[in-house]
């Protein structure tokens, strides 16, 4: 039996028996979520508007390879480029964490009356 076949056979038996993933792989897997969120609520909002990476990008002060990343999930920004994102979209971010719930949007500001 190949080793790749013992591994599969063992993550099989301890998905049947139940056990738990460790802290680190959950902690890792809700991290990978959020980013995953984040991307498609820029990509939602981007493409709503009908601009491309790159000008995001320009918007952004960003980079196209970096909006690309962030849309793909493999980033996880920080607060003051969220902050650049929400004005390069014309928008307010919302965030909602909940326990194991989360909920990221970008939602388009109203026009002023």
């Amino acid at each position: 039996m190949t080793s790749h076949a013992r591994w599969k056979l063992a993550r099989e038996r301890e998905i049947a028996e139940g056990s738990a993933e460790s802290p680190e792989t959950a902690r890792r897997r809700e991290e990978i979520r959020l980013a995953f969120d984040l991307g498609q609520a820029v990509y939602d909002r981007r493409t709503e508007l009908g601009i491309s990476q790159t000008e995001l990008a320009k918007r952004a002060e960003m980079t196209q390879p970096q909006i690309s990343k962030l849309e793909l999930g493999g980033t996880m920004p920080t607060l003051p480029l969220l902050a650049r994102l929400a004005r390069a979209l014309d928008a307010a971010l919302s965030l909602e964490l909940d326990g194991d719930t989360s909920r990221v949007a970008f939602n388009a500001h109203t026009p002023a009356a």
